[in-house]
């Protein structure tokens, strides 16, 4: 993966085809031990949101490296008190190998990209969740033996993980379906893009019918109706997303054989009931375990470190 090192990884479409098989490869190779690169480098996290799994599988993942993290609490450090984007940028590529951030806006994170020399990674964003997508490619290919031809089917809320898993599906071949309610569909330029990015013969579909959307799926997959910073509107969304919850009525119609995939955190109830997380399709805790040996081979390679 020579061709990744010194890259940043802002989005998915960053990424060619080949670079997302081959990073799901290395992935594999990771997870079994067949490969155990080591390197002494320092990963810092930068996270103006909430985070479990990703702040806990990137800093496990940089230890089985054997590199160091240096977690930075934007509430304790100069940033909560204004100094700019760009300064902070210039002075963190001075002091780190590589750098992960969790923020809201996607032009804060390319604003750090531009004027920091290191990689620069993408923890989630309003607009992308591409190290998620890495990890859920990688749970399906473990169950599936393959991507090319299968059909996976978003149900919910068109957000961040929506837009990730468009392009994410459309680089290595799945057929994807988005069912969200009319007013929550996701961005047009998103949908646009992965249709231009994708492989021959891949079907990128957007309805409000989610019974369409699941039928005959090998891949169900949810996600919170109500994403970080978006807590207000909770209640409010429920009775418009009730049609899209991830049961076991909706389960029936997808192929036999299907999985089902949730991001998390979950809130059970809601956008999938507790039978279906709990029950012998769900491939949720695989899924999260996955997080830290995708971002592990992501590490790896944008550290040039891989071989």
């Amino acid at each position: 993966m020579a061709e990744l090192k010194g890259r940043d990884l802002l989005s998915l479409a960053d990424l060619t085809s080949e670079e997302v098989t081959a990073l799901l490869q290395l992935a594999a190779q990771l997870k079994s031990g067949q490969l155990k690169p080591q390197c002494n480098k320092v990963l810092g996290l930068l996270f103006y949101k909430a985070s479990t799994r990703t702040r806990v599988s990137f800093t496990v993942a940089m230890y089985q490296l054997g590199g160091q993290v240096i977690d930075l609490n934007t509430t304790t450090t100069q940033v909560s008190r204004g100094e700019p984007v760009e300064d902070t940028a210039r002075v963190l590529d001075r002091y780190l190998d590589i750098l992960s951030i969790r923020t809201f806006e996607q032009q804060q994170l390319e604003t750090f990209a531009h004027y920091a020399k290191i990689p620069v990674i993408n923890a989630l964003t309003d607009r992308e969740h591409p190290c998620q997508i890495l990890a859920d490619l990688l749970t399906v290919e473990e169950c599936f033996g393959k991507l090319k031809g299968l059909t996976l089917t978003y149900v919910g809320d068109g957000n961040n993980v929506a837009h990730s898993l468009l392009l994410g599906c459309a680089l290595v071949g799945i057929n994807v379906r988005i069912a969200t309610p009319t007013d929550f569909k996701p961005l047009t330029e998103i949908v646009e893009q992965a249709k231009a990015i994708a492989l021959p013969e891949t079907e990128i579909t957007v309805t409000e019918d989610p019974e369409a959307a699941a039928k005959g799926s090998h891949v169900i997959y949810t996600d919170v109706w109500a994403s970080m910073g978006q807590e207000s509107e909770a209640d409010s969304r429920i009775p418009v997303f009730q049609p899209y919850q991830v049961n076991e009525q909706l389960l029936s119609l997808a192929d036999p054989e299907a999985i089902v995939l949730h991001c998390l955190p979950a809130h059970r109830g809601e956008e999938i009931t507790t039978d279906v997380i709990e029950g012998s399709h769900s491939k949720v805790w695989d899924q999260a375990e996955n997080r830290m040996h995708a971002q592990k081979a992501l590490l790896a390679s944008l550290l040039g470190i891989s071989e």
